[in-house]
This record gives C-alpha cells, sequence and structure tokens, in this order.
C-alpha cells in the first residue's frame, strides 16, 4: 500500500490541482483521494500528485545513437532505406542495443513517464527487442512495427498499382501477432492498394495504426505527383489511422479535415525544429476538434524527456495566439496525460480519481525554484525538470524513486 498526506493533486480530467488530505493506493488501484479547497498557488513547500505521462511517439531503437543525426537534413538522417538511422540499426549487436533502449526506458520512468508509443523498425525482431526491454523496467510500450525491408521497389511505387506480395503479407502478419499495431514512415512508402491491405488487416486483428504526414512539404508534393492526391487525404481514406504524427506543414484545408474526423494528432516541435523544419501550427490545432498528443520524436534527435517537450511547446503556442492568455497550461498538459484515453482506451485514463489505476508521478515542490509556485500547472509546464521526480507509478508498481525519496517526505 501507498498512502500520502497533506499534498497537492491535479484531480480528474481537468488536471485541477486541489490540497489533498490523503491520497491511498491499494494494489494497483487508487482506492482514496480526499480532497480539499481547489489551491492555484503555494506559499511554501508541498508534494505534488500528477498523472503518470504517456509519450506518444518514440523511436526507442535510435537510442543506440544519440544525438546521431546532428547536421543530417530529414532525408539523409531518416529515409529508407539508407538513411542514417536504418544504416545504424542494422550496425547494432543484440544484446549492446537491448541495454541501449532498456537504459532509456529507465530514464523515460526517472522523467515522469510511464508509457509510449513506440514506432519500431527491424520488423517482428524489432518488436521483440523493445518487448523485452518494457518487461524489464515496467514502462508501458504500446508498439507499432513496420516492414524490415520496404516491400515495393521505386517503379512499383510510381505505378502505384502493385499490391503486398504472400510474402510481404507474412510479415506484417508476424508483426501483428506481437505488435499492438502498425506505422509505415510515410504514405509514400507504399501503394494505395497496399495501404487498403493494411487497413483490412489491422482492423481484422483490432491493432492500432499510424502514420507520419505533413512532416514537410515533400511528403505532399511527392503524394500528389504519383497519386493526384496528399498524403494526408490518403491516409485519412484508404488508411483510417488512429493516429498521425507531425503535421508540421498542415494549412488550413488540413486542420478542417483533422477537426471534422477527430483525429488524434502527435506533434513533435522539438525534432521538428532540430531539423530545421517549420513549426506545427500548434494554435488552430488547439482551437480545432482534432485531440492532440505530444512525442520526442527520434532518439538521434532528442531525450525522451516530456518536461523538455512541455516546456518548449507552451511558449511556442503562446507565440503563435500572440495572446498571453492562452493556451492555458492545462491544455499543453493534457496532451501527455488525459488526451491519451481517446487513443488508447481501456485501463489508460490520464488522470487521477478514486477508483481509477494507480498512474501518478509525485514531484518535489519544496525545491528552492518551486516553492513559492503562483500556478502550479504552469510551473509544471515551465518550471520541473527530472531533479524534480520523486516517484514514478504505474498500476501501484514504483517504476523509479529518488534517492532521497524517504528523507523528503517523512
Amino acid at each position: 500500500m501507498l498512502e500520502f498526506s497533506n499534498c497537492i493533486v491535479l484531480h480528474g480530467r481537468n488536471l485541477e490541482p486541489h490540497y489533498c488530505h490523503r491520497f491511498v493506493v491499494k494494489g494497483d488501484m487508487i482506492t482514496a483521494i480526499e480532497l480539499g479547497e481547489p489551491c492555484q498557488a503555494i506559499d511554501r513547500g508541498c508534494l505534488v500528485l500528477m498523472p503518470g505521462m504517456y509519450n506518444s511517439h518514440t523511436h526507442m531503437g535510435d537510442s543506440c545513437a544519440p544525438d546521431g543525426a546532428t547536421g543530417l537534413t530529414l532525408e539523409e538522417g531518416f529515409f529508407r532505406p539508407d538513411g542514417y538511422k536504418y544504416r545504424k540499426l542494422a550496425q547494432q549487436p543484440e544484446a549492446e542495443h537491448l541495454m541501449q533502449i532498456t537504459n532509456h526506458l529507465h530514464y523515460m520512468a526517472r522523467t515522469g513517464t510511464i508509457g509510449h508509443i513506440d514506432f519500431r523498425e527491424q520488423g517482428a525482431y524489432g518488436v521483440q527487442l523493445l518487448r523485452r526491454a518494457s518487461d524489464t523496467t515496467g514502462v508501458r510500450s504500446v508498439i507499432l512495427g513496420q516492414f524490415n525491408q520496404l516491400p515495393f521497389t521505386e517503379s512499383e511505387l510510381q505505378q502505384n498499382q502493385a499490391t503486398l506480395s504472400t510474402g510481404a503479407i507474412a510479415e506484417l502478419k508476424d508483426v501483428l501477432a506481437i505488435a499492438d499495431g502498425f506505422s509505415e514512415s510515410t504514405m509514400n512508402d507504399l501503394t494505395d492498394a497496399a495501404w487498403k491491405e493494411i487497413y483490412q488487416l489491422t482492423s481484422q486483428h483490432r491493432k492500432l495504426r499510424a502514420i507520419h504526414c505533413l512532416e514537410n512539404e515533400g511528403y505532399r508534393e511527392v503524394s500528389l505527383a504519383i497519386t493526384g492526391r496528399g498524403d494526408l487525404e490518403r491516409a485519412l481514406d484508404f488508411y483510417h489511422p488512429h493516429l498521425v504524427i507531425h503535421a508540421t506543414v498542415a494549412n488550413r484545408e488540413d486542420i478542417q479535415q483533422l477537426s471534422q474526423n477527430r483525429i488524434n494528432v502527435v506533434l513533435n516541435p522539438r525534432a521538428n525544429a532540430n531539423l530545421g523544419l517549420p513549426l506545427p501550427p500548434i494554435a488552430p490545432l488547439l482551437q480545432s476538434q482534432a485531440n492532440l498528443l505530444l512525442g520526442t520524436d527520434n532518439g538521434l534527435l532528442n531525450s525522451p524527456n516530456l518536461f523538455a517537450e512541455l516546456d518548449f511547446i507552451y511558449k511556442l503556442a503562446k507565440s503563435q495566439f500572440g495572446d498571453a492568455k492562452q493556451p492555458m497550461p492545462q491544455m499543453i498538459l493534457k496532451m501527455v496525460t488525459s488526451n491519451i484515453h481517446a487513443v488508447l482506451g481501456g485501463d489508460t485514463y490520464g488522470y487521477l480519481k478514486t477508483g481509477l489505476p494507480a498512474d501518478f508521478v509525485m514531484l518535489n515542490f519544496h525545491q528552492p525554484h518551486l516553492c513559492f509556485s503562483q500556478h502550479i500547472p504552469a510551473s509544471i509546464v515551465t518550471r520541473v525538470t527530472p531533479e524534480d521526480v520523486l516517484l514514478t507509478v504505474r498500476q501501484g508498481k514504483v517504476l523509479w524513486q529518488a534517492p532521497n525519496f524517504n528523507s523528503i517526505i517523512c
């Protein structure tokens, strides 16, 4: 059992801070939250409990080469088949690669992340490797696999007629048997006929579908040149993704499509900026009916530290709104907490309430830079660092506990 008293809890779907007399966990569930008055500011230190965070776009295989893509373009670093990432992955010894992935999952727990959606390369082998690391660390890995090698030649892609071969379908079934879903890199990697086949197979197996869309103008231009349709339009018509990643260069019409279909959109502004790409249209997306999530993207570009991502996107959003009042910090914080329920459903809620799974993070607001916070959610988004995380818990299991934990809570 875990029990804490005289703390502050970000409670419910809207993450409203309340004084909390008692917070009790038994087994894997929150069995009691005895709330006091709402509170926005503190005049002395306290412990703050917030929902455990979800990182909705990672490539944990890339943890083998931190900052390896420095100075490389998107095409040079990440495109198939000869991009730096794919060449580097092919060189990794299994035991060493597993250690690197495991270490980075431990780091995610250290930084308040209890789960992530990973876009895993290397076919079924890559899925299995990440699953082993996830089992070791307790961090939940929702794994979306892809083909180990692209199943079409450049000529077949240009003609846009070919269907998946018997071998490709067999590989896809092998991946889906152990993965939580599928995601190829871009719509331009496969033919429209293949995307229809993948939609049918993933639907039959009740698996998630995701796709990187509109990361740069080249995605749209190539798609238009080959098929006469943009990559987002093709994705929505043929593939019906549960997640659209990036939307970096989404225009008004794209945002309208995302909004009308209430698409789950994962933004990755630090990765986009690191590649010299435009920053995503955060303000209009926040004003749409799309459900927004946040990801750190490739390990070749970023650490999987969501606090850094929250700070970056919050300030970008304010700049785009051109209004100091928008957005409220909770709107940004929901992108790594309560918005995840629309994607994963089940017992993944992303917020704290009696009777829900015990998925939470304890923050040390006794720290000098936090103990006089005048807006607790804003301080979480802009000031909290990994060093302020005292405890990370998923379904009642402690994934991370700071060395000084006992001395602080006593």
